[in-house]
């Protein structure tokens, strides 16, 4: 009889602390309209996202080919790069995402970012050992389809297969 009350105890304990996980978990009305987003970047291939895009004092050197949630092109302009002897690179920029958001409408936004990876022959960034990036979405941004977005993405490169899974969330 004490067993059996032991496990009774036991099973109510863990269904109120369920319940309390349930309720604290973000959903979607409580993430203040936030959308989860992902997908995969892929080095840009041969006739993709060709179209690099020109500003004052601009110069956009490599672009993303993007897909899953985001789709279209991904386009960096590098502001500061500094790497050390151990291996470790680190970057800053800007980026300009053109392209649609889930086949819904297509337009621009415009990110700063991050990158921090390390590198087996870090003078050439040659043989990436692991990489990551945070990329904020600019306040004011957006045009069309993205036309108030905030958010941001996360990118962790998958160095096996040779792309960028990304993840985030997009408000409006």
């Amino acid at each position: 009889m004490k067993r059996r009350l032991t496990m009774l105890a036991l099973t109510a304990l863990a269904l109120v602390a369920l319940g309390s996980v349930v309720l604290t978990v973000p959903s979607p009305a409580l993430a203040g309209g936030a959308t989860q987003i992902s997908g995969i970047g892929y080095p840009a291939g041969p006739g993709e996202c060709t179209d690099f895009p020109t500003g004052p004092g601009e110069y956009y050197v490599g672009a993303l080919n993007m897909t899953g949630d985001l789709e279209g092109c991904l386009y960096t302009h590098i502001e500061t790069s500094v790497s050390s002897p151990s291996g470790t690179y680190r970057e800053t920029g800007n980026e300009l995402f053109v392209g649609s958001y889930k086949s819904e409408g297509s337009g621009t936004f415009s990110t700063t970012y991050r990158f921090e990876a390390k590198y087996a022959d870090v003078a050439n960034l040659v043989g990436e050992i692991f990489g990551r990036c945070q990329h904020p979405i600019v306040a004011g941004s957006g045009t069309d389809v993205f036309a108030g977005v905030t958010g941001r993405l996360d990118f962790k490169d998958d160095i096996a297969a040779g792309n960028f899974p990304y993840r985030g969330h997009l408000g409006w």
